[in-house]
């Protein structure tokens, strides 16, 4: 079938402005800083979002001159707490109020595994690009959930906290902020990391703390809006549980190790969700979220050859294809030339089948491959039985008003989710209105 694509160009607003950025796989690295920092906001109006992106949810927004305590920066956005939480603004709408707190001072730490990988994100799905042994001093710039950025011989490099350990003294690189419940009846609150500072208030039994950062054997808090430092001899870690993500109740997943779900608020709209997941240590993980588009006509409930609708169900993932070179993907790729069809006549024995031009009488109807909607994208191995009438040609590709009934999102979303894709990991696609996402 035709694939008819209006507008190529995925736009996003933030603000009042129109601002870069998205979801990308292995995020933006981090910035920490020493203490948390003000800064005010610019933009008549600026959207808080769950995270350093325009794909990521909006949980509020604050207006001009506002001041914003800021914990650190990831790329172009700024980590700041928001209403009791964490949220993230575009730091091209905030500026400094005053003077900045410049970035924290490098800590030392000290292998303790006899060789342990260095890797190119924070993720064992990272690629290595080195290793350091037992005893190595290593100099962390800040930390990424369970993971330590590093100077590596002169570029960005991961560690495991697991296999590390502080070198003397220093404050520990800060992570999320994490809450503790503090256990003495009565504890002081201190302006420093020391019992020799001034106690500027204190905090009971009970209360839950939000903590920043650890230096020594003190926490450094948020205390009523100002920096403050308790003994981390009388709090403990609140027993909080992780989030739970959707894929956490599908029950059909097998021994799938990466999904994307792709989801729709009904059938009949071709405005879709795209989210990616991957299964690490035993635990999925929350990869990518991208707005995406389906069919004209939105998800089918009995999918038809021609009916300008997407199908529903879980997919395994074939071959990537693209008008260029292989983009990083690890599936296999085929590059299109000016001859790739995809036979899309019903009554042809090579129906829902890559082909190449001329026909010679096998097929009187194939889809035209050469098309900037597949510069880049990948077959949704649907109606593999080739079935008459059923359905051919369902992709995941490039664009971002609707599709013939296809899935579509932005080239650069594409090209990211090409380069996540790991054919060890079996990955698997689910699409589907949200009402039905417990059939899977």
């Amino acid at each position: 079938m035709k694939k008819l694509m209006v507008g190529m160009a995925l736009t996003a607003t933030l603000a009042t402005a129109v601002t870069p950025g998205f979801g990308s796989i292995g995020g933006n690295q981090e910035k920490a800083y020493a203490a948390t920092v003000t800064y005010k906001v610019t933009a008549s109006k600026l959207n808080v979002r769950s995270g350093a992106g325009t794909t990521y949810g909006i949980i509020g927004s604050v207006v001009k001159g506002q001041m914003l305590s800021v914990v650190s920066k990831s790329g172009s956005w700024y980590k700041i707490n928001y209403n009791g939480r964490t949220g993230y603004v575009s730091s091209d709408y905030v500026q400094a109020s005053g003077t900045t707190t410049p970035p924290a001072e490098n800590t030392t730490y000290t292998v303790t595994a006899s060789t342990l990988n260095v890797r190119s994100g924070a993720g064992t799905n990272y690629a290595s690009i080195g290793s350091v042994t037992k005893g190595q001093k290593l100099s962390v710039v800040s930390k990424s959930g369970s993971w330590y950025k590093i100077n590596y011989n002169g570029r960005t490099g991961y560690v495991s906290s697991d296999y590390v350990q502080v070198s003397g003294t220093g404050a520990t690189p800060p992570a999320e902020s994490t809450t503790y419940t503090v256990t003495a009846s009565t504890l002081n609150v201190r302006s420093g990391a020391g019992t020799s500072y001034a106690s500027i208030g204190s905090v009971t039994k009970g209360q839950k703390l939000s903590v920043v950062s650890k230096s020594g054997s003190w926490y450094k808090i948020n205390y009523n809006g100002r920096t403050g430092y308790v003994s981390s001899d009388y709090v403990q870690a609140s027993a909080t549980a992780s989030p739970k993500l959707v894929v956490d109740s599908f029950k059909t997943l097998g021994n799938a190790q990466q999904v994307i779900l792709v989801t729709a608020d009904n059938y009949d709209t071709k405005s879709a969700k795209i989210q990616t997941f991957e299964k690490v240590d035993g635990k999925w993980k929350q990869v990518l979220t991208a707005n995406g588009v389906l069919g004209q006509k939105g998800f089918a409930l009995s999918k038809k050859e021609g009916d300008m609708e997407s199908p529903t169900g879980k997919y395994t993932i074939g071959t990537a294809f693209g008008r260029y070179a292989n983009p990083g993907t690890k599936l296999p790729y085929r590059k299109i030339t000016a001859n790739d069809v995809w036979v899309d006549d019903s009554k042809s024995s090579l129906y829902n089948t890559w082909q190449q031009k001329p026909a010679n009488g096998r097929w009187t109807s194939a889809e035209n491959m050469d098309i900037p909607a597949y510069d880049y994208g990948f077959v949704i191995n649907y109606n593999e039985s080739r079935t008459p009438g059923k359905g051919s040609a369902i992709f995941f590709h490039v664009g971002t008003n609707y599709t013939a009934g296809c899935t579509a999102t932005s080239k650069e979303q594409v090209v990211s989710i090409l380069k996540w894709l790991n054919p060890e990991k079996n990955p698997v696609i689910i699409q589907s209105p949200v009402s039905e996402l417990d059939k899977y």
